[in-house]
């Protein structure tokens, strides 16, 4: 199973993955500006798995670039807030 298969799979591993990149005394822009990539790869290079993605994939397909990097953030920030949560 892969970790694209379930949104809630994809957000622990997003969340995982934030983690340990503060750890390693990542700043917020650089994981920022990461998130955007990915954001960017999967919507262009691969396949919805689920409803969540394929929205999102809708969604980031229509927004300018600047509309891009605030879902990117808020993606950021979604996993943020449910490590908090836990």
């Amino acid at each position: 199973m892969s970790v694209l298969d379930n949104f809630d799979t994809w957000k622990d591993f997003l969340a995982s993955r934030l983690e340990q990149a503060q750890s390693q005394g990542m700043g917020q822009q650089t994981i920022s500006n990461m998130a955007y990539e990915v954001g960017d790869y999967l919507a262009n290079s691969t396949e919805a798995k689920n409803e969540e993605q394929a929205v999102l994939q809708e969604i980031w397909t229509a927004a300018s670039d600047d509309e891009r990097h605030a879902i990117a953030n808020a993606m950021v920030k979604l996993v943020q807030n449910q490590g908090n949560t836990k």
